[in-house]
């Protein structure tokens, strides 16, 4: 969970790093969000998975960090306008 946590920083913070510059930062940002909404998808998902079947009970952390982390991919653009942007 870790590696894609940090990988997810670094993409954004790259993209931050491109914008800050005045350099071209669309696709990068892009990146960013696509990669990110996924890894917190993910890694939400694997919360619950260790939970069990209390993951999914409302008064559980893990519960709101995964409706939270699925919104992401579609609030805001969709993945796959994300993949669009990338793709050029």
């Amino acid at each position: 969970m870790s590696v894609r946590v940090d990988a997810a920083r670094l993409l954004i913070y790259k993209a931050a790093m491109l914008k800050d510059a005045g350099k071209p930062f669309i696709k990068d940002a892009a990146q960013a969000k696509l990669y990110a909404s996924e890894a917190a998808t993910w890694c939400s998902h694997q919360a619950i998975q260790v939970l069990g079947g209390m993951g999914y009970v409302s008064d559980m952390p893990a519960e709101r960090f995964y409706r939270d982390a699925r919104i992401t991919e579609i609030y805001e653009g969709t993945s796959e306008v994300q993949h669009l942007v990338i793709a050029g």
